[in-house]
C-alpha cells in the first residue's frame, strides 16, 4: 500500500514539474522580404468599347426625279468633291431649259419694244402730242415688261439648275458606299434610300462612352474638361480581331450631357486613316492612358483578403500588423494602386503574407520593387 502511494505521489510530482516547465510558446523571428512604401507616378490604362465612323457619311439624294441612266461609279470606289456619281434621264430636263431660255429670249424683246415705246411716248410728250395717260400707260407696260423678262430668267435659272442635278455629283472627298439602284430605276428626291453614301474615311471618328464616375476621375485628374482634352495623351484603338491598330488616336470632345438612362457620358476621338484599314460601322475598343500622380504602388501579393477587404501587413516595432487598405486593382491585376491606408515610410511585408498572423516577429530583408514582383513567373 506504502508502494503504491509513493508510485502515486511521483506521478503528481513529474506531472506539476512537466506544468511548471510548460510556458507560452516563444514564436521564432522569421525572414521575410518587406517593401518600403514610396510614392510614384502610375500610369495605368482603361479600355472602352467603341465604334468607328468616317469623318463624313454623306447620303446622297437625288435632288431631281427621273429613270437612272448610267452609274459612273463601283461600290468601295474612291471618289473626288464634284465627281459626277449618277446620271438621271436629262432629256425632258434639256427641253424644259431650252423652253426657258426661248422664253427669256421673247421677254427681252417685249421688254426693248416696251421701253423703245415708253422713250417715244416721253419725246411726244414734251411736244403735248400725247397726254400725261398714254405717257404712264407706255411707263407701266415698259415695267410690266422687266417684270415678265425677270419671271423668265427666273424659270431659265430654275431649269438649269435642274438639268445639271441629272448628274448627281459627290459632295465630298470619300469612299462610295452600297449601289442598291441600277440602270432603268425610277428615282426621287422623295425616296427613301439613297442612292449610296459616300464616307469620307482619310480620318475616322471613333465613339465611346465612360460613366459618370470615370469622368469626374478624369476632370479631377487634369483640373477641367478643357485641360482634360488638351493635356490628354494620344489613346490606342484596339480592333476587332484584337490586334492593336498602328496608328494612335486624340480624344477631341466630350459631350456635356450625361446620358440619364445608361449614366454615361460620350466621347469622340480622331485616328487617321491612311492606310484605309478602317471602315465606317466597324467596331472595337480605346485604350486610354491615366496617370496617378505620387501613388502608393504595392504588388499584389503584399495584399491578402478577408471578408471581401483587403489588408496588408506592416511591420511595426519588428512584428505583422494587418492593416486594411483601400485599393485599386491595374496592371491587370498583378499590382494595386492603394488610395487608402498606406503611407510612404511604411515598411510592409512582400511576400508570403497568406502565412503570416497578427504579431508575427518579422526579420525584414530587401524585396524586388514593386515591378519586378508584378511579372510573371517563367
Amino acid at each position: 500500500m506504502k508502494k503504491w502511494f509513493n508510485i502515486k505521489h511521483l506521478l503528481i510530482v513529474m506531472c506539476c514539474l512537466v506544468a511548471g516547465c510548460k510556458q507560452a510558446p516563444v514564436m521564432p523571428e522569421a525572414t521575410y522580404a518587406c517593401l518600403a512604401v514610396e510614392n510614384t507616378d502610375k500610369t495605368i490604362t482603361n479600355e472602352y468599347s467603341a465604334t468607328i465612323k468616317g469623318r463624313q457619311d454623306i447620303a446622297i439624294m437625288p435632288q431631281v426625279g427621273g429613270t437612272l441612266t448610267k452609274l459612273c461609279v463601283s461600290e468601295g470606289q474612291k471618289v473626288r468633291k464634284g465627281q459626277v456619281m449618277f446620271i438621271i434621264d436629262q432629256v425632258p430636263y434639256t427641253a424644259a431649259y431650252e423652253t426657258a431660255k426661248a422664253n427669256v429670249e421673247a421677254a427681252t424683246a417685249a421688254y426693248e419694244t416696251a421701253k423703245l415705246n415708253y422713250e417715244s411716248r416721253q419725246e411726244l410728250y414734251k411736244e403735248n402730242v400725247v397726254s400725261e395717260f398714254d405717257l404712264k400707260t407706255a411707263k407701266n407696260s415698259m415695267l410690266a415688261a422687266k417684270a415678265q423678262l425677270a419671271q423668265a430668267k427666273a424659270q431659265e435659272t430654275n431649269a438649269a439648275n435642274s438639268l445639271s442635278y441629272t448628274e448627281v455629283k459627290s459632295p465630298a472627298d470619300g469612299v462610295v458606299g452600297t449601289l442598291p439602284y441600277r440602270v432603268g430605276a425610277l428615282v426621287g428626291p422623295s425616296m427613301m434610300q439613297p442612292l449610296t453614301t459616300v464616307s469620307d474615311n482619310s480620318d475616322m471618328y471613333v465613339y465611346f462612352s465612360m460613366t459618370e464616375n470615370q469622368l469626374l476621375n478624369l476632370v479631377r485628374e487634369y483640373g477641367s474638361k478643357d485641360n482634360a482634352l488638351k493635356q490628354m495623351p494620344e489613346i490606342e484603338l484596339r480592333l476587332n480581331d484584337k490586334s492593336l491598330y498602328s496608328e494612335k488616336g486624340k480624344i477631341e470632345t466630350i459631350s456635356g450631357v450625361i446620358d440619364p438612362t445608361t449614366g454615361t457620358v460620350s466621347l469622340r476621338a480622331i485616328f487617321p486613316n491612311k492606310g484605309g484599314l478602317l471602315h465606317s460601322g466597324g467596331a472595337g475598343s480605346v485604350i486610354v492612358p491615366s496617370t496617378y500622380k505620387d501613388a502608393v504602388v504595392v504588388p499584389q501579393s503584399a495584399t491578402f483578403e478577408l471578408q471581401h477587404m483587403n489588408f496588408v501587413y506592416k511591420v511595426v516595432d519588428g512584428k505583422a500588423v494587418a492593416a486594411p487598405v483601400q485599393v485599386l486593382r491595374v496592371n491587370g491585376g498583378k499590382e494595386y494602386i492603394v488610395e487608402m491606408g498606406l503611407y510612404a515610410g511604411d515598411t510592409i511585408v512582400a511576400e508570403g503574407v497568406g502565412l503570416l498572423r497578427e504579431g508575427t516577429p518579422i526579420k525584414p530583408k530587401q524585396a524586388p520593387d514593386a515591378t519586378q514582383m508584378a511579372q510573371p513567373t517563367k
